[in-house]
């Protein structure tokens, strides 16, 4: 009987790859479900990540990877949906916060929802040390492409 041969690194990144990839065609369909653009979404998931303060416009082009000028037409087209306000900023009256509309949330949730229910199954399958494992590599591995995001700028 042959033994059961072990994953490689190039089977890890190959893995990696697939989910990248089914990832990427995923956000596109969801995005267009919700009538975004890919951009469009991954900014207002920053915006609905952003418990406990706003984000501002310029934090939120540095964190998508956009110009202020790009991220100014993303707000504008997330206003007109309904999914984004603009107000002053209190602190600072030159800058601007970005605060999700609540029925906006509502919607991804319907959109996302079934989705995350089938990720939070198929992760209730793993011990605690796994999921400590998993959660530990998905940490480190946004780690490495933000900061090679940053070194390609």
């Amino acid at each position: 009987m042959e033994a059961e041969r072990l994953p490689t690194v190039p089977d890890a990144i190959s893995a990696m790859d697939g989910l990248i990839a089914t990832m990427i065609v995923g956000q596109q369909e969801f995005a267009r479900k919700l009538g975004l653009s890919v951009t469009d979404l991954v900014c207002f998931a920053y915006v609905l990540g952003a418990v406990d303060e706003p984000v501002g416009a310029g934090d939120l082009a540095e964190r998508a990877h956009v110009t202020t000028g790009a991220v100014t037409g993303v707000l504008n087209r997330l206003e007109r949906g309904g999914f984004v306000t603009r107000q002053p900023d209190p602190a600072d009256g030159r800058r601007v916060r970005v605060v999700p509309v609540p029925d906006a949330a509502e919607r991804v949730v319907a959109v996302y929802g079934p989705f995350y229910s089938r990720l939070a199954e198929l992760f209730g399958r793993y011990s605690a040390d796994e999921l400590a494992l998993l959660v530990d590599g998905f940490a480190r591995a946004e780690e490495l492409a933000r900061g090679y995001l940053d070194e390609s700028r």
